[in-house]
């Protein structure tokens, strides 16, 4: 197989990654209150399985699976469960969450548990250990990392890719994971190799980590299969299906997953949160998250506590700056601005930034003036300026003809839009109102 490391168009947001790319990770202590929703992942959120009153320890499950598209979630600390309510969710919305007082005097070990032996388990046994962890892919999209172990019938998979480019600006959680880390990286993938029955994986990261390439090449197992790929800078490199065509060349078609082309892509959190599983025991409690912006007084790579409140976030990073304009959860290319700081940290945050005010631009939006500079950052050659004018006047199913489906939402046209149109807002719109349009009733 030929590697290639670029895809076509794309864009050059400016890094900012320097502000905490060389700080290491450290643990963040417990805030007296923990808030933990039970939809924390892609498919149908968690059944509550607790109630007021009880008492939990570090790594008790509070939330069950409902279904193969779902998985647990668990209690991030030892405490007493006080209120089960709705709260706000880093969506938007409102989402049932259960509150726990965290005990502050106990010593937050978890209970004995057992640690699968993953080398003696029939794979069916190995995705029921992943989903029980209530591993998730810690890319962003949180999407249950059981179910990428069982590809659909009759498919087949002969490629791993490891996602390590981490293109989104400011952020640097996966680049200290693969620098701090590699081994459980490699462990991971291991266990996700062994488990598809895959004998060749890729790592792909972009040439401005090169500690990250350095540890995973050093660390890199010598009976395994496993290729370290510099990628080429540049956003979005991290989505998936422009990383299987940076990696192998090859077009995902459009409306079809990457398993349509044998490939199966997994982001190197998420293989350390597997690594986690089979040597610890502990399920998915806690998450590496970087905390940073010209808007906050100390960056940071932070481990923190699944369900850590932002303003408890924040305040542990000295608090934000008198210039301090937005706090976003994710990166700043597709992450989501936040109106309340009482949202917590869920499994699927990256990161939090906090935006000085010279960093954000006006509400003004002024006319499309048909430039075309949308149409050449569209990483997956689509017609952003024509798909907003569908969008400004709600003609959906002619977005929908357009292939909306295929836009990531990773805001390239946006970014480059000369008139400040927030074309991936609309497409977000519109693909919400899709969603709720009722399929067509049966002949």
């Amino acid at each position: 197989m030929g590697f290639f490391g670029d895809f076509a168009h794309g864009i050059h947001p400016p890094e900012e990654k320097a502000l905490t790319r060389a700080l290491p990770i450290r643990r963040m202590p417990y805030p007296d209150e923990l808030v933990l929703p039970l939809r924390q992942h892609a498919g149908k959120e968690a059944k509550l399985c607790v109630k007021v009153g009880d008492r939990v320890e570090r790594g008790d499950a509070i939330g069950l699976a409902d279904g193969f598209m779902s998985v647990p979630i668990h209690a991030s600390a030892a405490g007493t469960v006080t209120v089960i309510d709705w709260w706000p969710h880093p969506d938007g919305s409102m989402a049932q969450a259960v509150h726990l007082a965290v005990d502050k005097y106990a010593p937050q070990v978890p209970r004995p548990r057992l640690v699968p032996k993953w080398q003696g388990l029939a794979v069916d046994q190995v995705v029921k250990a992943v989903q029980d962890a209530g591993v998730v892919g810690l890319g962003g999209a949180a999407f249950p990392t059981h179910v990428k172990l069982v590809p659909p019938k009759g498919s087949i998979v002969n490629t791993l890719i490891i996602n390590g480019a981490e293109c989104e600006p400011y952020l640097t959680s996966d680049h200290r994971t693969m620098v701090e880390y590699p081994e459980r990286v490699h462990f991971g993938c291991r266990v996700m190799m062994q488990t598809l029955g895959v004998m060749r994986a890729v790592i792909g990261v972009e040439r401005n980590k090169p500690d990250a390439i350095a540890a995973l090449e050093r660390t890199r197992p010598p009976d395994l299969d496993i290729r370290i790929l510099p990628l080429t800078v540049k956003y979005p490199q991290g989505a998936e299906k422009m990383l299987i065509k940076a990696v192998t060349g090859v077009e995902v078609p459009s409306g079809k997953l990457p398993v349509a082309v044998g490939v199966v892509v997994q982001n190197v959190g998420s293989l350390a949160a597997i690594a986690e599983v089979f040597d610890t025991g502990m399920p998915l409690i806690e998450r590496i998250v970087t905390v940073t912006g010209h808007g906050l007084r100390r960056p940071a790579n932070l481990i923190v506590p699944v369900g850590t409140r932002l303003r408890d976030l924040l305040a542990y990073c000295d608090g934000v700056t008198n210039d301090a304009a937005e706090v976003i959860l994710g990166g700043p290319m597709m992450g989501m601005s936040q109106a309340n700081l009482d949202a917590p940290v869920i499994k699927g945050t990256t990161g939090v930034v906090v935006l000085a005010a010279h960093e954000t631009r006006g509400d003004t939006v002024y006319p499309c003036i048909h430039c075309g500079r949308c149409l050449d950052a569209c990483p997956v050659f689509l017609n952003p300026s024509l798909l907003g004018d569908f969008a400004r006047v709600q003609r959906y199913p002619e977005m929908a003809d357009h292939h909306l489906s295929d836009c990531m939402l990773c805001g390239a046209c946006s970014y480059v839009c000369p008139s400040n149109i927030p074309l991936s807002q609309l497409f977000q719109a519109g693909k919400a109102a899709l969603r709720r349009v009722p399929p067509p009733a049966a002949a």
